[in-house]
Parts: structure tokens; C-alpha cells; sequence
């Protein structure tokens, strides 16, 4: 498995879904640009609040695009670990297991 490439086909289906149902993607677009540049939260805290969303709700899909946000803006391996903490006592066993894979998507993104 390799999450960049997962990255990229899930960027490609999401290109035709906005080719098909364009009114409704540019709705949801406006929505995440306007709950990312306004708020008390500066960026990176609300792209930990989403990563501990993602794991707790088993969206791999969510997942990548969060890391890859975290990785591209500095986060560290640690606040990350610290952030799926809080998500798999959230979550409890099933949030375990996609913490995992959240800190393997990490460890790949953040290699380079």
C-alpha cells in the first residue's frame, strides 16, 4: 500500500465527482475554506482536530489528506502521536486500528 498513491487516485475520483455534481462540491469547498481561514484556531490545530475526526470515524481518504496537510505545514511525528492518543480514547478499539495506519501514512508522507 502506498498512501501518496492513494492520495492521488482519491484527488482523481474527487476531480469527476466535481465534473458531475459541481454546485454541490463548490458548496462543500466553500464551507472547508471557510471553517479553515476563520475561527480562534490558527491552521494546524484544526487539521489535528480533523485527523482525530478521521480516525475516529475510519476515513483512510481523510486520513491521507489531513497527514499530508500536517506533514506539508510542519507538524512533528510526536504532536501527531499526541493527536491519535486523544483519538483512540475517543474511539476506542477501532480508532486504535486506524491510528495505526494514520502513523504509517505519517512515517511515508513525512519521509519525503
Amino acid at each position: 500500500m502506498s498512501w501518496k498513491a492513494d492520495i492521488d487516485t482519491t484527488r482523481n475520483q474527487l476531480r469527476e465527482l466535481n465534473k458531475t455534481i459541481p454546485e454541490a462540491t463548490k458548496g462543500f469547498a466553500a464551507l472547508t475554506k471557510g471553517v479553515k481561514e476563520a475561527g480562534v484556531l490558527d491552521f494546524k490545530h484544526k487539521e489535528y482536530v480533523a485527523l482525530g475526526i478521521a480516525v475516529a470515524t475510519h476515513c483512510e481518504a481523510c486520513i491521507a489528506f489531513h497527514i499530508e496537510a500536517l506533514v506539508r505545514i510542519g507538524a512533528s511525528r510526536d504532536e501527531v502521536a499526541d493527536v491519535l492518543a486523544m483519538a483512540i480514547q475517543m474511539g476506542g478499539g477501532p480508532a486504535l486500528m486506524y491510528a495505526g495506519k494514520a502513523l504509517e501514512c505519517f512515517d511515508e508522507l513525512s519521509a519525503g
